[in-house]
C-alpha cells in the first residue's frame, strides 16, 4: 500500500546527496557480494559499506522527518534489519544437514530481495518519490 501520508517540508538537497550516498554503499556492498567470494546478503549485512550506510540513516533520520527522504530512511534500514534476519535463519539451518539445501535458498533469496529494495529505492529516490511505509 502506498503511503498517503502528507509531506509537509521539502528536503534539503544536501540531505537529498546523503540518502543518494546511503544507497551508493548499499549498492557498493552488493557488488562486492556479486564480484567476490562473498555472498550477496553477506557483503551487505557485514560489509562496512551496508554498515556506515546503516549508521549514517540512524545518524540523518531526524532531519528527514517530514519530508518524503523519511520514508527512503526507513526503507533502507529495514532493509538491513531485515536481511540480518535472514542470514540468522539461513545459519540456523546450515548447522544441520538437512537444512543446508534451505538455508542456501534462504540466501539466495534474501541476496535478491536486497538487490530488489535497493535498486526500487534508489529508482524512486532519482524520481522524488517517496517509498512505501509498510515495508
Amino acid at each position: 500500500m502506498a503511503d498517503n501520508t502528507e509531506v509537509s517540508a521539502e528536503p534539503v538537497p544536501s540531505l537529498i546527496t546523503v540518502t543518494h550516498l546511503v544507497y551508493a554503499l548499499h549498492a557498493l556492498s552488493l557488488l562486492i557480494g556479486i564480484t567476490t567470494a562473498a555472498t550477496i546478503i553477506g557483503a551487505f549485512v557485514f560489509g562496512v559499506p551496508s554498515i556506515i550506510a546503516v549508521v549514517i540513516n540512524y545518524v540523518k533520520r531526524g532531519e528527514a522527518r517530514g519530508t518524503f527522504l523519511e520514508s527512503h530512511f526507513r526503507w533502507q534500514i529495514r532493509t538491513f534489519w531485515f536481511a540480518l534476519l535472514w542470514c540468522v535463519i539461513g545459519t540456523m539451518l546450515i548447522v544441520t544437514l538437512i537444512g543446508i539445501p534451505l538455508a542456501l535458498a534462504v540466501f539466495f533469496a534474501a541476496g535478491m530481495w536486497t538487490i530488489y529494495r535497493i535498486v526500487r529505492g534508489w529508482l524512486a529516490l532519482r524520481d522524488r518519490k517517496p517509498m512505501y511505509t509498510n515495508g
